[in-house]
């Protein structure tokens, strides 16, 4: 089913996720939908090789993570997710160089925490990956201690981006 794009939230310049500055960064872009769902596009390269041919582990739970995190913003636009505990299971490798979506969706929101599930979605429509994880609730100002500045976090628009995704 296609889903309408409401909103393309903001990236850093130097974050691992979405960093569009960092040269090992896997400058992932994040879609909010109107189902509420926040996906994301992502392409691991060999700098994120675990096994040859393979993303790490460890760059799947991070894209979850982020994904997951930044799903609060559906719901509640000026907050966003601190993790506090994050579970993943590995079902089919991520391969390096092929172009894979992340989806993340609240399951459970209270006053200061919520709760979010994810996958990561092969080209193929296989879910490679899934995760759980539970999160408090702040503003980015907070998280990033008030050096947030201005050009360092930026909504960076592309030609190519989607007005309509499919899950």
């Amino acid at each position: 089913m296609k889903y309408k794009v409401t909103k393309k939230q903001n990236v850093g310049k130097k974050c691992i996720v979405c960093g569009v500055e960092n040269d090992f960064g896997l400058k992932t872009d994040f879609y909010e939908l109107e189902n509420g769902e926040v996906v994301a596009f992502a392409r691991a390269l060999e700098e994120h090789q675990s096994y040859p041919g393979r993303a790490h582990g460890g760059i799947s739970a991070a894209l979850l993570d982020e994904t997951i995190g930044r799903a609060i913003g559906t719901l509640e636009p000026e907050m966003w997710g601190v993790t506090i505990e994050l579970q993943t299971k590995y079902r089919k490798p991520v391969p390096l160089g092929e172009k894979f979506k992340i989806v993340g969706r609240i399951t459970k929101n209270t006053r200061r925490a919520f709760e979010g599930t994810g996958e990561i979605i092969l080209e193929n429509g296989d879910v490679a990956v899934t995760a759980f994880g539970r999160y408090m609730k702040m503003p980015v100002e907070k998280i990033s201690e008030g050096i947030l500045e201005d050009d360092e976090w930026i909504t960076n628009y592309r030609d190519d981006d989607p007005e309509e995704i499919e899950l």
